[in-house]
């Protein structure tokens, strides 16, 4: 019986959700970080915020695909580091599906390293988590309209790139900057999808292997 009646009450909001959507535009964002105060605060600023109704968290990747498919954001704030797993990792995979989420990395640590990884991963944005609340909601209406709120690329970054990378996977790089859907690329190099996103994997393994280890 409780069943039925959650049942019931999640049509009765799905009803309401469209009728509010043909009055008002609602970005309904997800929230993937592994900190509970980071997601908690979130959830607040999005409650608070007109147009925006946050609609779970997860603490990472183990959790995060069962929110994305229960809730179907429009948006996703995504920590890129996540104490099970690869945030850009997840963010590729993301972008990979049929009719994805916009995806912003939201991130403590914006780098030049962590720019290069969030295009080539197919992320739509890039926030550093220091950033006042008013820069985060225009980059989530930003990435809800189809745009991107990504910092360019440096051509020293570009050249860097490009000296990392197998040659053969040159072209490849280059429309990964350049946002190019993975339909797109696919049909491009003449490959399928499945390998496109094993070369892309490649390509992140190359990118990533560029930061110096720290000093024990």
């Amino acid at each position: 019986m409780g069943a039925q009646s959650n049942a019931v009450r999640s049509r009765r909001l799905d009803r309401v959700e469209g009728a509010l959507r043909g009055f008002v535009s609602v970005t309904r964002v997800a929230v993937i970080d592994p900190q509970p105060a980071v997601r908690a605060g979130l959830v607040m600023l999005l409650r608070a915020e007109p147009g925006m109704v946050p609609v779970g968290t997860a603490a990472g990747s183990s959790d995060a695909h069962e929110l994305l498919t229960r809730e179907r954001p429009d948006v996703v704030l995504l920590e890129h580091h996540l104490r099970d797993g690869d945030g850009i990792g997840l963010c590729r995979r993301m972008k990979a599906e049929s009719n994805p989420a916009r995806v912003i990395l939201y991130t403590s640590l914006p780098d030049v390293e962590v720019e290069l990884l969030a295009r080539v991963a197919g992320a739509d944005g890039l926030i550093d988590k220091a950033a006042p609340p008013d820069e985060l909601f225009e980059a989530i209406r930003l990435v809800a309209r189809g745009e991107a709120a990504l910092p360019p690329l440096t051509r020293e970054q570009l050249d860097a790139a490009a000296h990392r990378v197998e040659p053969e996977d040159l072209a490849l790089l280059a429309m990964l900057v350049d946002r190019t859907s993975p339909a797109d690329v696919a049909a491009a190099l003449h490959m399928d999808r499945s390998r496109v996103a094993k070369r892309t994997e490649r390509v992140l393994g190359r990118l990533r292997r560029a930061r110096p280890r720290a000093a024990a």
